[in-house]
């Protein structure tokens, strides 16, 4: 019977085995743009003395996936990627803070990490100029000391009226989470049960592999366009030898 359908469908990967976080928890492939399931089989062929195969058997057979997603998120890769937990909070970047330098600047969050100075503004310099970090008090002109989360500039640049874009990086213990990654042995990683499926004029089709891992998640940037994230993973037997099944409504 037909039973076509449209559009990208919907992807969930469900931990089940190997390496799991504690709570395992079913994630969905966020913003899913595309997927393809594949089986793929080795065909053997038999020949004799003529030019046509005389039979032909299928051996070992490749299960596997691959998609593209628009979303990019911490559990996503904690759950079924690295096996490996989430906490509380980010390392957020601050980028180019504007300020009037003066002796002591404090920026408007704590930082933890120095990302650099440049200029903006002032007497005798030069816009876009990356100033230089020192590891004592400043001395010489274009030189600035980060150090107790404060950033120190040389007196007489402060007098010639600098300006300056400050980025930095700061402890936001309030929002979001963080995934740190540990290095693990060969062979750690998340199992997952994948399930496919879309509704097109209220007719289901599904697929549902039983046993994958994830090879490939990749974290991409472009110029103005969206961030398009492609995955791929391959599935076998589970342990009680099922691949999944395919189920579908009939017209």
């Amino acid at each position: 019977m037909l039973n076509p359908q449209f559009g990208s469908g919907v992807l969930y990967g469900i931990p089940n085995a190997g390496n799991l976080v504690t709570n395992p928890t079913p994630m969905q492939f966020g913003i899913l743009q595309e997927v393809q399931l594949q089986f793929k089989g080795d065909l053997k062929k038999l020949y004799g003395t003529q030019q046509f195969a005389l039979a032909i058997a299928r051996g070992k057979v490749d299960v596997s996936g691959k998609g593209k997603i628009a979303s990019l998120d911490p559990m996503f890769f904690s759950q079924l990627y690295f096996g490996q937990p989430t906490a509380a909070g980010v390392q957020r970047p601050q980028y180019n803070e504007a300020w009037t330098a003066t002796a002591t600047v404090t920026p408007g969050h704590t930082p933890v990490t120095d990302l650099g100075v440049i200029v903006t503004g002032g007497t005798g310099f030069s816009a876009g100029i990356q100033m230089t970090a020192v590891t004592a008090a400043p001395t010489v002109s274009g030189t600035y000391q980060f150090t107790g989360g404060t950033y120190k500039f040389l007196a007489a640049d402060v007098t010639a009226g600098l300006t300056v874009a400050i980025s930095y990086v700061w402890n936001d213990a309030t929002h979001g989470y963080t995934l740190s990654i540990a290095n693990q042995l060969m062979g750690f990683a998340p199992q997952f049960q994948a399930l496919l499926y879309n509704n097109f004029k209220n007719q289901l089709f599904a697929a549902q592999l039983n046993a994958c891992v994830l090879g490939t998640v990749q974290i991409p940037t472009k110029q103005e366009d969206f961030w398009i994230s492609d995955f791929d993973f391959e599935a076998s037997a589970d342990f009680s030898g099922n691949i999944g099944a395919i189920y579908a409504d009939q017209l």
